[in-house]
């Protein structure tokens, strides 16, 4: 696998991130994946708001959440919300003030729209047959300190492999063993990226021979593929037992 990350130009609200992939991205080769992250699509498409004191960043934290924990001490401390949004345990609703220049910037509205959008464009623009798209942003391991990427939506390519049946080094078949795609080439490409002053929002992954392409958007079925309930995720004794809160209906 190579991961290569783009530098690109400052993404500023008005822009568009169609222009930004042309100027910014060489040819493309069949079989790459193109990972983009999340934050400048927001900014491209205007899913931000202005940091005037019109809002506070906890307010919009709770609007954008599907749950939350509200725990004023820990805010105060941290200045974050733990919440669950888009079948995703992440801080803050993933809303940022990092690299915003004076803008909140959220998610884009639609990850998975905007996923489909961008990978019908560059399969035009570049005449490709085989190429992903795969949108990431920043989350924490639970009792890992640092930031690490995660996929939060993807177009062209299988996001989970199954190895359910497959024998292992003993012939022994394996009856729950699944690999994310998405979430481990978004670390990958999140850790050449940067999350400072790096101006490299892009990377190229190639040499991925474990990933399947795909010449069509994911189905629902494969969509929902990667979505837990709560009260079937690994962690479902701790998640279970906390006190969420949802404004949402």
């Amino acid at each position: 696998m190579i991961v290569t990350s783009i530098k690109t130009q400052k993404v500023l609200p008005g822009d568009k991130i169609e222009d930004i992939l042309v100027v910014s991205l060489p040819q493309l080769e069949e079989n790459t994946v193109v990972v983009i992250s999340a934050k400048i699509i927001a900014i491209c498409e205007g899913n931000i708001v202005k940091n005037d004191g019109s809002v506070t960043k906890e307010e919009l934290i709770i609007k954008e959440a599907d749950r939350y924990i509200k725990d004023e001490r820990f805010y105060e401390e941290k200045k974050t919300v733990l919440t669950v949004k888009n079948h995703l345990l992440i801080p803050s609703s993933g809303i940022d003030e990092s690299n915003g220049n004076g803008y909140f910037i959220l998610w884009p509205k639609d990850p998975m729209a905007s996923a489909k959008k961008i990978w019908e464009f560059l399969k035009s623009h570049s005449n490709l047959q085989h190429v992903g798209v795969l949108l990431t942003d920043s989350y924490f391991v639970p009792m890992r300190r640092g930031a690490v990427g995660v996929g939060i939506a993807w177009c062209g390519f299988e996001a989970v492999s199954t190895f359910i049946g497959h024998p292992d080094i003993f012939g022994e078949k394996l009856k729950y063993t699944k690999s994310s795609n998405i979430d481990g080439l978004a670390a990958a490409a999140t850790a050449t990226m940067g999350e400072a002053d790096q101006q490299t929002p892009l990377a190229l992954i190639t040499d991925i021979p474990f990933v399947p392409f795909q010449e069509r958007p994911p189905t629902q079925d494969e969509r929902k593929e990667m979505e837990i309930v709560l009260e079937d995720d690994s962690f479902a004794p701790l998640l279970t037992a906390a006190k969420w809160e949802s404004e949402k209906k």
